[in-house]
This record gives structure tokens, C-alpha cells and sequence, in this order.
């Protein structure tokens, strides 16, 4: 695994130990000693190191079984001269190409063009370079020598992703990158932009926390009423429940033949036989004599009839009068 960072250049020794013989393309594919790696070069501007680029490097290391790859970057006064201004400057090139796990080696301020001196200092074998011609600094392709002396090897390039095209989404949503450093605290003039955008940018942010603001309230009402309309339906479900056992329960105990008719035809039966004792059994001594009368005395007058005249009262005085006689 890698530890540490590419070297560059200049600061180390080659490495490569062994005479450093020419070596054509087809013995560099059958492999080479250990200590005689290939050595493949790679040029280029890499700003805004991308996918694009790690993927080109990769290329260039395996081409060969065993190959050292060393990439050189072009200064800052070098690339505005020939190709424009860069985003990232040299250092910030430099060093996000020794941090890439493909390469060995980085040569800091390399050539434009590529001289017999430079491939022999760095002892290079071959040089990896996608196969478009790159016009340049007056010439309608600056590999040609090199193809021509046989030590160009082709690489792929990354379709849809390129430095261009990240700059051109950078300037097409140029407003919303401004906006957005604002709110992080750069000021309007490291950003370079004018008063009235800086007002104009201001206010939009502050419309977008307000947005914001909004959408988090209704989505939080609509978890508040999610709750409620769940909270809702348990609430009927068992009030549903609660009804069914209720009405049960009173159907058992006032139903036709529920408990309470029962407990009813109970109670009434017992207050019929309180106030209606059965009669006595015939065995009953009492039951075969009839009762004996006694006769009233004749002084005893009909509580009932009272005599209305004192005539009816004699009269009734005499008749008892004649009875008594008539018993002696």
C-alpha cells in the first residue's frame, strides 16, 4: 500500500539502476527485469484534476507489466501562454497529481514541447498521450516527432467529463456558486461582484431561508396531522371495540333471556309465596272437623244492622223473650 506521496523530479535520484538500453514497444509488453522497469511518461496541464485524468494516468502505468510512470506539469507562465489561464495554480497542480496512486514520479515545470534532451535526462522509453492530434505553440501536433520516432503510446480518453466542461458548469450557475460563497462568508470582492449583485444575491438567500422556513413548518404539519389521523383511528377502533363489548354486555344482562328476567322471575316468585303461604296438608287433624259454632247469646245485638226504631227494638226484645222460653 501506499504511504506517502509521489517524489518529485528533482528532489530524488532515478531509479532505474540497470544501462538504459532502447527498448521497443513489443519487448516492453513481454515484461522487463525488476530493476529495469519501462519507463512511461505523461504530460500535461491536469487543473481541476478530475476522473478524466486518473483515468489517462492509470492507462499510462499499465501499459506494460512492469513500467514507472512519470508526469510532468506545466507551469502556470507556461499554460497562460499557450492555453489560458487555469483555475488551480502550479502548487495546487502539482500536488494533486503526487496524491494520484498511479504515479511514480512528478516533474514539476515540464516542457511544452518535448526535446531529445528532456527524454534522455529523465531516461524516458515512451510517452502516453490519448491519439488526437494536440495543436499548440505553432505546430499541428507537438507529438508528432515523437510518434515518428516510435515511442508514442495511445491512451483512451474519458468521454463527458473534461477541465472545459467543469468550468462551463461553473459560469453557467455562476449566481448560485456566488450566493452560496456569500453565505459562507466570502465578501463581494473576492468573489467580484458588484454592489447591487451583492444585494440582489443577499436577498435571494435570505428568500431561500425563508422557503426553507416554510417547507420545514408544512412538512412538521403534515407529520402533526399524519399523527392526529393515526392517533384518530386507534381512538375509533377502540371505541368500535368498547361499543361491541358494551352492547354485549347489556344484551346478556337485559336480552330476552338475559340475567336480569332471570333474577327478576326469581325475586317474584319468592314475593308471591310471602304473601301467599301454601294451604296445610290433608293429613292435617284440624282438616276433617268442621268448626263448631258457638251460639251467640241472645244479648248480643247485629253490630251490622242496628234497629231503627225504638217499636223494632221492643219487638226484637220480645222474640228473643219467646226463644228463651221456647229452649226451656
Amino acid at each position: 500500500t501506499l504511504t506517502a506521496p509521489a517524489p518529485f523530479a528533482d528532489e530524488t535520484s532515478c531509479q532505474c539502476q540497470a544501462p538504459h538500453e532502447k527498448l521497443t514497444i513489443a519487448q516492453a509488453r513481454l515484461g522487463t527485469p525488476a530493476d529495469r522497469p519501462v519507463r512511461v511518461y505523461a504530460d500535461g496541464i491536469f487543473d481541476l484534476f478530475h476522473s478524466g485524468h486518473a483515468r489517462a494516468l492509470m492507462q499510462a502505468k499499465t501499459l506494460f507489466p512492469n513500467s514507472y510512470l512519470l508526469v510532468g506539469v506545466c507551469s502556470d507562465d507556461l499554460t497562460h501562454k499557450f492555453k489560458g489561464f487555469t483555475v488551480m495554480n502550479e502548487t495546487e497542480r502539482y500536488e494533486a497529481l503526487r496524491h494520484c496512486r498511479y504515479v511514480d514520479e512528478v516533474i514539476r515545470d515540464a516542457p511544452w514541447t518535448l526535446t531529445p534532451e528532456f527524454l534522455e535526462k529523465h531516461k524516458i522509453d515512451f510517452v502516453a498521450h490519448d491519439d488526437i492530434p494536440y495543436s499548440s505553440a505553432g505546430s499541428d501536433d507537438v507529438y508528432k516527432h515523437i510518434k515518428e520516432a516510435g515511442m508514442f503510446v495511445p491512451t483512451q480518453r474519458t468521454e463527458g467529463i473534461s477541465t472545459s466542461d467543469i468550468i462551463t458548469r461553473i459560469v453557467r450557475d455562476y449566481d448560485v456558486y456566488a450566493r452560496r460563497n456569500l453565505q459562507r462568508g466570502y465578501t463581494a470582492k473576492q468573489l467580484n461582484v458588484s454592489f447591487i449583485n451583492e444585494k440582489k444575491y443577499r436577498f435571494q438567500n435570505q428568500v431561500d431561508k425563508m422557503k426553507e422556513k416554510v417547507k420545514n413548518v408544512e412538512e412538521k404539519s403534515k407529520e402533526f396531522v399524519y399523527k392526529v389521523e393515526e392517533k384518530s383511528h386507534d381512538l375509533i377502533q377502540k371505541w368500535e371495540e368498547k361499543s361491541r363489548e358494551f352492547i354485549g354486555n347489556f344484551l346478556e344482562l337485559f336480552g330476552p333471556d338475559g340475567a336480569w328476567k332471570q333474577m327478576f322471575q326469581e325475586r317474584s316468585g319468592r314475593m308471591l309465596q310471602a304473601f301467599s303461604p301454601r294451604e296445610s296438608p290433608n293429613s292435617s287433624p284440624t282438616r276433617g272437623r268442621s268448626p263448631s259454632r258457638s251460639p251467640s247469646p241472645p244479648w248480643v245485638f247485629n253490630k251490622a244492622s242496628p234497629p231503627s226504631s225504638p217499636k223494632a227494638a221492643s219487638a226484637s226484645l220480645s222474640s228473643m223473650s219467646e226463644g228463651d222460653e221456647d229452649e226451656k
